[in-house]
């Protein structure tokens, strides 16, 4: 029995295998198929590199369609470590139990899927996927082939939340406690720590070039709709076209929407209705929006800021209290009060523990399906340029075509979901 399928079976009785004497299972050298995990890393530009350097886990492939990226890696990386460009030989290895996918969006949902019908555990970057359906697709076959998912995005359980300096856990207890009331309205901008990168958006001039030779452009764009190359398409700057990301929204918006949905406690549902307020869009290029609004059927509400005019607002606001960034608030002596709440229900924060013990890890594939789906509604309602009506539990906009055919959009043969 590979690792791999030991740590599957875990939960049907083999685990107790694991309490065994070390010579019981193979002499004083041998180490428990249940103590190390073997990881891939595909796609390994900037933050791929992360993910390989990244411990623990012992890493033995790495996967990228650039040469010169491939390359770049395997100049790092222990000499055992094999490179490959295409994403399926990896798959195809029993030996390798977590794949790390730090690809363009736009490859996120393929290669999630794969890997878990390939009988691996995934850990993702964000945002999880670049469309509404594509994330229904990645729950779906997560669930069916027992695998644990992550994506990677850290503020709910983790370091300090922007503009806070203090993590999000206070900020939980005040909201779930009730010290502001509700219905909340949230609104994230510039004066309450986030700005949404708008440099990150697409130029509408681009000329043809010759495609390098150490890039498989045909086999990076995968999916997405064929354009004539040019470099602003590909690498650090792809997130400013829709066909693969949806700039500074599409990047960042996960690290900061997550955290705010758990806060309000939105992990199982989604806003009712979007608006956004924006410039004329362009068809190919992700530019700038001013506002973007979502509520949920409860009367919460979500502003994002794009152009700073909110200024002194708070983070979160309700019919009992203000909070700002650094905790500060209107709320007297809140930080006694802080002191005697209950504490947020504990978390499982480690992925590594979380596939050990085949246990879904915080922010999980459902979870974290619906954040991006926050991300996404903004991005549809910012393409359309209308306020849409979306039904939480169907994932469908009502009575809008347009905005539905932007839920399942058609991936280039001979790719799909």
């Amino acid at each position: 029995m590979n690792r791999r399928k030991f740590l599957k079976s875990a939960g049907t009785g083999f685990a107790a295998f694991t309490i065994l004497p070390r010579y019981l299972l193979g002499g004083t050298g041998f180490t428990p198929p249940s103590d190390e995990l073997t990881k891939a890393v595909i796609g390994v530009g900037s933050m791929g590199r992360w993910h390989v350097r990244y411990t623990p886990g012992r890493l033995l492939a790495v996967c990228d369609v650039d040469a010169n990226h491939l390359k770049k890696t395997m100049d790092i990386v222990d000499p055992g470590v094999q490179g490959y460009s295409d994403f399926r030989e990896v798959l195809q290895r029993d030996d390798i139990d977590i794949i790390h996918i730090a690809t363009p969006p736009h490859w996120h949902a393929l290669i999630s899927v794969a890997a878990a019908r390939s009988g691996k555990d995934i850990w993702c970057e964000k945002p999880m996927t670049r469309t509404i359906g594509e994330g229904q697709k990645v729950i779906e076959a997560v669930q069916q082939n027992s695998s644990i998912f992550r994506v990677n995005t850290w503020f709910r359980f983790e370091e300090n939340f922007y503009g806070f300096n203090t993590p999000v856990y206070p900020i939980k207890k005040i909201v779930s406690n009730g010290l502001l009331g509700w219905p909340l309205k949230v609104t994230i901008c510039e004066a309450t720590g986030f700005a949404w990168k708008f440099f990150w958006s697409g130029k509408t001039d681009l000329e043809p070039q010759w495609i390098p030779e150490h890039l498989d452009y045909n086999f990076w764009l995968g999916p997405a709709p064929y354009k004539l190359y040019n470099s602003h398409r590909v690498h650090g700057s792809f997130r400013g076209y829709w066909d693969y990301d949806g700039g500074g929204l599409g990047d960042m918006g996960q690290h900061f929407l997550d955290a705010v949905q758990y806060i309000l406690g939105k992990d199982d549902t989604s806003p009712v209705e979007v608006e956004a307020d924006a410039p004329q869009v362009h068809y190919d290029a992700v530019g700038s929006w001013r506002r973007i609004s979502m509520k949920y059927e409860d009367g919460c509400e979500i502003v994002l800021d794009g152009e700073g005019t909110e200024k002194d607002v708070p983070f979160i606001e309700g019919p009992e209290g203000k909070l700002y960034p650094g905790l500060h608030s209107d709320i007297p002596h809140l930080k006694e009060k802080l002191a005697q709440l209950p504490d947020p229900e504990p978390q499982v924060v480690d992925f590594h523990s979380a596939v050990h013990q085949r246990k879904k890890f915080t922010l999980n594939e459902e979870n974290a399906h619906r954040s991006t789906t926050l991300v996404n509604l903004g991005k549809i309602a910012w393409r359309l340029g209308r306020k849409l009506y979306f039904d939480p539990e169907k994932q469908v906009f009502k009575n809008d075509e347009a905005a539905n055919r932007l839920i399942n959009q058609p991936m280039r043969s001979p790719w799909y979901l």
